[in-house]
């Protein structure tokens, strides 16, 4: 399947594009913006477009008022069907964030939709829809449909964590768009029985997200190979969808303590199996802290300048390190259904190899004070707070 060789850029449109905080009546086109950063996107390497909420919404777009309509903040459905055409014509999918476990209190739809005064996590504007409906399960679909039939080619399936797995099932239009992809938001518990119920391609890994940066923070190299162990064990059911920042975390550059270490995150990305994501920024290192009070989220979801020129040059080497490490990942795709072996572990040392038939790609990662040679074929040194990764096509790469 196409998604196979899919690499996400991940875009929050409303906060990309600089948008009011609130709702507006007046349309204001601000999805052009985001067609400048066509060419960026295929440049970095990546082959997908995954867009954060784009439909009428109250605030931040995760409280949504109409799922038929693109947010007035953004544009008009002729914005949207351009940007389409646009990241097509270059070979870019289009995936949708998809709100369906609650929507806005100003959400037009029947009061039998809601699960009586239920709301989500305890957000008073978040109103949970009964997802036992059979109007609740058909509105979903008709949404899914009507944007399918508009040329999106996948879907991101917000808080599906919140609605039960059989759900989706029910809902998804497997028969007319065969070709469409739908991963689910899914934060702990039963990955594999939660895709095995549901029917979905694919959940977030939140796990593997979570060790990275943790192993890296604390020195515990122990922390990642046990969740690599539980990565591999996933690939018997579905390819886990990736990353190391989304619109939902405090960045990548931020959670580290030693700027150091950022390469060390990026390489075991692209090294291990799955279906990645970018968030738009963490490949410039942009810094920003998520907090949990209003307006938390402001400092992970900036607004971009309005073409990719303006952006600082202190970025570049970032964004040159995903360029090479997206390039290796799309020359192997078979990256991601492969299985990654522990060839050699200690608290702060790590070699990781991922395999697949005769073809293997070693990443060596450091991050203690000293140098470190591995006891591996050609004993390879390591230097200190360092990493080194060798293709078995000859590609090295070192940070």
């Amino acid at each position: 399947m196409w998604a196979d060789h899919a690499i996400w850029w991940q875009v929050y449109p409303l906060g990309f594009t600089g948008a009011e905080p609130t709702a507006q009546r007046a349309v204001t086109q601000r999805l052009p913006q985001l067609e400048n950063w066509l060419d960026y996107l295929v440049e970095l390497g990546c082959s997908g477009l995954l867009l954060g909420p784009v439909f009428a919404s109250e605030t931040h777009g995760y409280d949504t008022i109409d799922h038929f309509q693109i947010d007035p903040r953004l544009g008009d459905d002729a914005d949207f069907d351009r940007l389409v055409a646009k990241a097509h014509a270059r070979g870019i999918r289009v995936a949708l964030d998809g709100v369906f476990n609650h929507v806005a209190r100003s959400f037009a739809g029947p009061h039998e939709w809601f699960r009586g005064t239920d709301t989500f996590e305890g957000h008073e504007h978040l109103v949970a829809l009964d997802h036992s409906r059979p109007e609740v399960a058909q509105y979903v679909g008709d949404v899914l449909k009507h944007w399918l039939a508009r040329g999106v080619d996948a879907w991101r399936l917000d808080a599906a964590y919140a609605v039960p797995a059989e759900f989706w099932r029910s809902v998804l239009p497997r028969a007319e768009y065969p070709d469409a992809w739908y991963f689910g938001e899914v934060i702990h518990g039963d990955y594999a029985g939660y895709v095995a119920k549901s029917g979905l391609d694919s959940i977030t890994q939140y796990e593997l997200w979570k060790a990275i940066w943790s192993s890296l923070n604390d020195g515990n190299f122990f922390e990642l190979s046990y969740a690599l162990g539980r990565h591999n064990a996933l690939l018997d059911t579905f390819v886990p969808q990736t990353f190391v920042g989304n619109h939902d975390v405090t960045r990548i550059a931020t959670k580290l303590t030693d700027d150091r270490h950022l390469g060390h995150a990026l390489a075991i990305l692209f090294l291990v199996a799955g279906i990645p994501s970018v968030y738009a920024g963490d490949e410039q290192a942009f810094r920003g802290l998520k907090e949990d009070r209003a307006g938390g989220d402001d400092a992970i979801r900036p607004a971009f300048p309005p073409t990719p020129d303006k952006l600082a040059p202190d970025g570049r080497p970032t964004y040159r390190l995903h360029q090479d490490l997206i390039g290796l990942r799309r020359r192997n795709a078979w990256l991601t259904r492969a299985r990654t072996t522990v060839e050699h572990l200690t608290n702060q040392t790590l070699a990781l190899r991922s395999t697949h038939d005769d073809a293997s790609v070693l990443l060596l990662l450091n991050v203690s004070d000293e140098e470190q040679i591995f006891p591996l074929p050609d004993r390879p040194a390591v230097p200190p707070h360092s990493w080194s990764l060798t293709a078995s096509d000859g590609f090295h790469l070192v940070g």
